[in-house]
């Protein structure tokens, strides 16, 4: 196979959002096209780092008497998406505290919207997550997470020369058929 500069993707987010997630034991896409349903929520714009994937294997070496190694078994795997979202809304606070935890009213009559937010160490609920992307003229890529949990939430910085951001982790747990992520493409 010769080298092909159309075998090369880029991963921006699609024009109608990056990132997209659903309740739990929502209906996850099974390829690059179909719409998402109504349940899906946009995460709104995510910081100009993208999205990080990072899978991770363990593994444990077996010695032979005298040192040798004559086998290497994997002991585990794991899979998190990292991204930092940066706007606030209703949907992302309920991510990351929860969604006893947020409660919030619309805009009546001359009042503003409100939204107060309780932080905790509740236990976070699963969600299905949604990565689209463009790869390329008339390429789609799309990664679905059918249980993701969130995992950790980074450094909440509170300053005039940041937007400010809410960097999660989300750990991709496995499904019934052992897979803890799907990638869809098309175009490609």
């Amino acid at each position: 196979m010769a080298n092909n500069k159309d075998n090369v993707l880029s991963a921006k987010p699609a024009a109608t959002g990056g990132i997209w997630m659903a309740p739990a034991n929502t209906t996850a896409p099974t390829d690059a096209t179909t719409a998402l349903g109504n349940d899906f929520v946009c995460l709104g714009y995510i910081d100009e780092d993208g999205v990080t994937n990072a899978p991770e294997f363990e593994t444990e070496d077996k010695k032979a008497w005298g040192g040798d190694i004559y086998a290497t078994n994997q002991t585990s795997y794991s899979e998190t998406y990292k991204w930092k979202m940066v706007e606030t809304t209703v949907d992302i606070m309920k991510l990351i505290y929860g969604d006893d935890k947020v409660s919030a009213t619309a805009a009546s009559g001359g009042s503003p919207a409100t939204m107060s937010v309780s932080h905790s160490g509740v236990e976070r609920e699963e969600h299905v997550f949604v990565i689209e992307t463009v790869a390329g003229v008339n390429k789609i890529r799309r990664v679905v997470i059918p249980h993701g949990k969130l995992s950790e939430i980074g450094e909440i910085a509170y300053n005039d020369s940041d937007a400010l951001g809410y960097e999660i982790t989300i750990k991709a747990l496995v499904d019934g058929s052992g897979n803890s992520s799907y990638e869809y493409f098309s175009g490609v």
